[in-house]
């Protein structure tokens, strides 16, 4: 199985973003990347809608539930939000959704911020592998794979998808 192309995804995404922002009466979102995949794919989601908003930037190493399993991310840095959550519609992007633990942390941090009026999750990949309830409202593709296989996004520029055996890892 190919992986798909990833700037093909993002402007079926931004199709589609538009039509459920439409839909929900939602004018003028914030949009927040999820570090460092998801935030490639927010610039080039806002690049596509043609949308120059500031974007923010989310770290969220530190509320990981696993962060006392596998300590810290040598790569930490802290979290960009340049407006304000409270009352906000926020498009929170992340780039290959697996068990959803990334989007709780994300959530968990933003709601640290502020109540936000809504949160829209968009997604480049779902690997439909869910630990918890959390499903992207946009996503760019579903992909199954073995369990032993895992996908990762490479960039910034250009975006592109490399499928990593786990089992040849070892």
């Amino acid at each position: 199985m190919s992986l798909p192309n990833p700037a093909q995804l993002i402007s079926q995404m931004a199709v589609d973003l538009t039509a459920h922002l439409a839909r929900r009466g939602i004018s003028e979102p914030r949009f927040i990347g999820i570090r460092t995949g998801g935030v490639w794919v927010a610039r080039a989601l806002l690049e596509a809608l043609g949308n120059d908003a500031p974007l923010g930037t989310l770290d969220v190493s530190f509320y990981r539930d696993d962060f006392s399993q596998n300590g810290l991310h040598p790569q930490v840095r802290p979290s960009d939000l340049p407006f304000e959550i409270e009352g906000q519609h926020l498009i929170l992007v992340d780039d290959v959704l697996m068990s959803g633990r990334t989007v709780r942390a994300a959530l968990n941090e933003l709601f640290d911020y502020g109540r936000p009026a809504s949160v829209t999750l968009v997604s480049l990949l779902d690997l439909d592998a869910g630990e918890l309830p959390i499903r992207p409202n946009v996503v760019g593709a579903t992909l199954s794979l073995a369990p032993h296989e895992r996908v990762k996004l490479t960039g910034p520029s250009p975006l592109a998808l490399e499928r990593q055996d786990l089992a040849c890892a070892l």
